[in-house]
């Protein structure tokens, strides 16, 4: 691994952050949201209801604890820690006259608080916070005007951080917006009885795209030294035969992966891209002046997330607990708890997948798995299953650098500090290296305590990867 690699981890502002209501910040679309806790549906509401428990409102308090957790990722070594920048902390409600300055000053603190630490910072501008405003008085990004916003808000964070910031990513798992049920919390979208619901996905994607182009233009212009990568939901996938159809049935499957990072690195629509389109018979509207902005905004590295691996083909059983993608079970594989199948070297397949495709700098921008912890008498907390995940993940990344020579400079565990989980509200679904003491009724005193893990990863980074040798 070259010396320079950045081992670390990663989190959101609505599963971490907290702190909601204080400090100028306005509401955002996470907070009028109750978790999915044991098998009970999300609900989203239009109003806070006083005796609801929002997961977000308080999340696992980095708001008042940023310090001590930055502390401890220093402790473990950590060289770059991704976050992401809470949009209605710095515009209450998005369109605002002026931003928020004690929102700005939040982040400042944190920043110089990573620096001490000599921290890298990775900012994820939109990470499923888009300001509730926003939503009721545009209708979310169903509506082209919030591209300038989103631009504006870009600019205001670029030119305050300007020197203490370098990597920048646009939207956290932008293709995520083609998933069912991920609309409302990509792009703040609840759709309306007979809409042509597949048309306004599209669109809404055009608007992001072109508004990442945008912002990576804004980013360039006000410091040269930024570097801006996209940030994409991978699966990768497999035929679940040799059949040849099952091989196309796999490069069908992976078009809205493709969709979106074509265009934000070859900075075009691309052939597969018009495809996916005409498979869903859909045309995108563009405006004059689009396909030069989304040319002249390509990113500068591709970022992606990676928990499983799935398969697909004609005969197949869907599995929607544990495959993100909606992708059929790999009778070849374990599964966490939670369903999500454990493959290793997929993830070493996918670093290759992006590199041969894309030929730029991959960073990884998430993975992880969620257990359950149990707490011991003497007050350990033992968790093998996530040192064994973690170093087998880790191993996969240096094989793809070191043998299959992928430009990849980063690695980030996702949830570092146990954070509230983004799918379901609950806290009893953990994935940490650091164990937070709240339930998932947000019943807890906020302690910190190291998981066994914590010294797994330490070792892991002290030796830049050499002890997985």
């Amino acid at each position: 691994m070259e010396k320079s690699f950045l081992w670390g981890g990663a989190t959101a502002a609505n599963q971490y952050e907290g702190g909601y209501a204080e400090g100028g910040r306005g509401l955002s679309i996470n907070d009028v949201e109750m978790g999915a806790s044991h098998g009970k549906a999300r609900e989203i509401h239009d109003h806070i209801h006083p005796d609801a428990y929002y997961p977000s409102h308080r999340a696992t308090d980095f708001y008042h604890h940023y310090k001590e957790d930055i502390a401890l990722m220093a402790e473990m070594g950590f060289k770059v820690y991704r976050m992401s920048i809470a949009w209605s902390r710095i515009y209450p409600n998005g369109d605002d006259e002026a931003p928020n300055e004690e929102g700005l000053r939040f982040y400042d603190n944190v920043f110089d608080e990573l620096r001490r630490h000599n921290i890298e910072p990775m900012v994820t501008l939109h990470h499923f916070e888009l300001p509730l405003a926003l939503v009721t008085k545009y209708g979310g990004w169903r509506s082209r005007e919030l591209i300038d916003l989103a631009v504006r808000y870009a600019s205001t964070v670029f030119q305050r951080y300007k020197g203490k910031v370098r990597y920048w990513l646009t939207f956290n798992e932008i293709n995520s917006l083609f998933l069912a049920g991920v609309p409302w919390h990509q792009a703040g979208i609840i759709f309306k009885e007979g809409e042509d619901r597949t048309r306004i996905l599209f669109q809404a994607a055009h608007y992001q795209l072109v508004c990442s182009a945008l912002t990576v233009i804004e980013a360039h212009r006000i410091d040269p030294e930024n570097r801006v990568g996209n940030m994409i939901l991978y699966n990768c996938c497999y035929p679940m035969t040799c059949a040849p159809e099952d091989t196309i049935l796999v490069h069908e499957k992976m078009r809205p992966i493709w969709y979106f990072s074509d265009v934000q690195v070859r900075g075009r629509y691309t052939n597969t891209c018009l495809a996916y389109q005409k498979q869903k018979n859909i045309q995108v509207e563009m405006e004059e002046g689009d396909e030069e902005i989304l040319k002249e905004g390509t990113v500068d590295f591709y970022s992606f997330s990676y928990y499983a691996s799935m398969v697909e083909g004609r005969n197949i059983e869907y599995s929607k607990d544990g495959n993100l993608l909606d992708g059929g079970r790999n009778p070849y594989l374990e599964s966490t708890e939670w369903g999500w199948q454990i493959d290793p070297l997929a993830l070493r397949t996918s670093l290759n997948e992006i590199y041969d495709r894309y030929q730029i700098p991959v960073f990884i921008s998430e993975n992880g798995m969620g257990a359950i912890d149990t707490i011991e008498e003497d007050g350990t907390i033992c968790d093998t299953y996530r040192s064994d995940y973690l170093i087998k993940h880790a191993k996969a990344v240096k094989d793809a650098c070191e043998k299959d020579l992928v430009d990849c400079f980063g690695y980030a565990w996702w949830g570092p500090v146990d954070i509230v989980s983004a799918g379901t509200g609950e806290m009893r679904k953990r994935y940490g290296f650091v164990y937070v003491d709240m339930d998932d009724a947000g019943h807890g005193t906020m302690e910190r305590r190291r998981k066994q893990s914590f010294d797994t990863y330490r070792r892991i980074i002290e030796t830049n990867g050499e002890c997985l040798e």
